[in-house]
């Protein structure tokens, strides 16, 4: 019991933002509040956070540990509400936002087969690629693909996501294969920019993670239409599993680099909040979450 209590107040610390704020919302001393931290930090023999009583930053290692922890306690109050609502059903209204390449590809198709299943449920789905304000803009869920470092949202992992370098096999036997970061200094890197900032590729090399600028003859702020080109023998892109897995299974594309990649932009559902979430919500990421685990669905899905 300590040992979860311990687990959970380093939770809430992170979720509230300060040791001062959580021990309100218990309606306890702070003391208590940095006690248990104290000794979750001695038990595990690694500092978790950098704290006063009214500011706290997590380590690295206490960022690792808090996707951990925040993933069981989600697990065990999905289970404590499939128990206590098992005569209930879902309903009412949805809104879910993700980003648009994404939702088109792997949010909207679902729908049909998910609110088959609940037929009490409605939905709205905003798909657009801007950083959503949950609690501004009234979203139950947000769909993101990142490395989640904002310790106040409440995050789940829906699946797997990693980068690679693809291209068609028509342009690898014009221009070679790539076979070292090197190498793509010497090929047409179908580049992606933001608000006229060209973003670089992110690789693992010698144990550490690296962004290297690519040049190419061809920019674009639209992810399928980089897919396009590549598909259509323009040059190398980098581009998420979840956009390419279905055209590498069939060989239109061929990744290369595989060695190189960097650990990827998962994707995780996001709430404002973790308590007393709506059975549609639950219902909804459960969905999600079933239907990415089937082995083929990022082959063919």
């Amino acid at each position: 019991m300590d040992q979860f209590k311990q687990i959970s107040t380093f939770v809430e610390v992170t979720s509230k933002g300060s040791l001062s704020a959580a021990a309100r919302a218990e309606g306890i001393a702070p003391a208590m509040i940095g006690r248990r931290l104290d000794a979750l930090e001695e038990r595990l023999g690694v500092k978790l956070l950098q704290r006063t009583t009214r500011k706290i930053a997590l380590t690295n290692e206490g960022a690792s540990f808090l996707e951990d922890c925040q993933r069981i306690l989600a697990e065990l109050e999905d289970a404590e509400s499939a128990v206590s609502e098992r005569s209930t059903h879902a309903s009412g209204h949805l809104m879910i936002s993700a980003p648009a390449g994404f939702g088109r590809q792997h949010v909207a198709p679902l729908m049909p087969s998910f609110l088959a299943e609940h037929r009490d449920v409605t939905i709205t789905l905003n798909l657009n690629d801007r950083l959503v304000d949950l609690i501004g803009e009234g979203v139950d869920v947000a769909i993101r693909i990142a490395s989640l470092s904002d310790s106040n949202l409440i995050s789940t992992k829906l699946a797997d996501n990693q980068r690679v370098v693809v291209a068609s096999p028509a342009y690898l036997k014009r221009h070679g294969k790539p076979e070292t970061l090197a190498d793509l200094q010497k090929h047409n890197c179908l580049a992606m920019s933001s608000e006229s900032n060209q973003r670089g590729w992110t690789f693992r090399q010698h144990g550490k993670i690296t962004t290297l600028k690519i040049a190419g003859n061809m920019i674009c702020n639209d992810g399928q239409v980089l897919h396009d080109w590549a598909l259509s023998g323009k040059g190398l892109a980098w581009r998420s599993m979840w956009e390419v897995g279905s055209a590498i299974e069939s060989g239109k594309l061929v990744s290369v680099l595989d060695e190189f990649a960097a650990p990827g932009n998962d994707i995780y559902a996001v709430f404002a909040q973790r308590q007393h979430l709506p059975l549609r919500i639950r219902v909804f990421v459960d969905f999600l979450r079933r239907t990415y685990a089937q082995a083929d669905y990022w082959r063919n899905g």
